[in-house]
C-alpha cells in the first residue's frame, strides 16, 4: 500500500538523518539552495525529515490512521498513484508559500510532513465530518478538531512564538479540501448533508 511505503521510507530517511548532518542538510528546505543553485527537489525531501522522534511519530501515526482510508478513496478516483499524487501534491502546495515568503533569507529552514498529513486529515474530515478521533488522549467530533486546529494554526502563525511552521499546516489543510472537491465535487454536497445530521 502507497500509505505505508509513505511511512516506510520518511520513517528510514528520518532515522538516518538523526545521525547524518550532511544527510540533513541536503535534504530540508533550505531557500537559497532552490534559489541559487535550483534544487528544486528540495520542495518535496524537506517532508521526508524531521526535528525529532516525536515529530516524526505524530506525523506517522497520523498519516497511518488517515491515509489508508484516503488511499482508497484516491485510487478509486486517480487510479493506483493517485494518492502518491496528492500526498506529493500536498508537501509541495504546502511549502510554496513559505519558500516565497523566505526565498532570500539564508537563515530559514523548515522539515517534517505535517503539511501533506494536514491534507489527508482534512480530505477526511470532508468525507466524515462527525467521525471521532482522538487528540491528545480526548475524543472529538474530526469537524470540530478541524476548526480548533485551523484557529490555532492561525493564531500561532501570527503570533510567530515557536518554530512550527503553521502556514504549511494551514496550506496543506486548505489543499486537501480543494483537491478533493476539484478530483470529486459531489463531495461537497455529501459534506453539507452530513454537517446536517450530526453524530457523537
Amino acid at each position: 500500500m502507497i500509505t505505508l511505503a509513505i511511512i516506510a521510507v520518511t520513517g528510514v530517511v528520518s532515522f538516518m538523518a538523526f545521525n547524518n548532518a550532511r544527510l540533513m542538510n541536503d535534504l530540508i528546505l533550505w531557500p537559497p539552495a532552490i534559489q541559487r543553485h535550483r534544487e528544486f527537489h528540495r520542495l518535496v525531501t524537506y517532508g521526508l525529515v524531521h526535528a525529532d522522534f516525536g515529530h516524526l511519530l505524530f506525523n506517522m501515526l497520523t498519516l497511518y490512521f488517515f491515509g489508508q482510508l484516503m488511499e482508497q478513496f484516491y485510487t478509486a478516483e486517480l487510479g493506483r498513484l493517485g494518492f502518491l499524487l496528492f500526498y506529493l501534491g500536498g508537501l509541495v502546495v504546502s511549502i510554496l508559500p513559505t519558500y516565497l515568503k523566505n526565498r532570500g533569507n539564508a537563515n530559514y529552514h523548515s522539515l517534517g510532513a505535517s503539511g501533506a498529513v494536514s491534507a489527508v486529515l482534512f480530505s477526511f474530515i470532508l468525507l466524515s465530518p462527525w467521525s471521532r478521533i482522538i487528540v491528545l488522549v480526548v475524543p472529538m467530533p474530526a469537524i470540530v478538531y478541524a476548526v480548533l486546529y485551523v484557529g490555532y494554526s492561525i493564531y500561532m502563525d501570527r503570533a510567530g512564538r515557536d518554530n512550527v511552521n503553521h502556514s504549511a499546516h494551514l496550506w496543506g489543510a486548505a489543499y486537501g479540501v480543494i483537491f478533493t472537491l476539484l478530483i470529486e465535487p459531489r463531495v461537497f454536497g455529501h459534506f453539507l448533508a452530513a454537517l446536517s445530521s450530526p453524530r457523537m
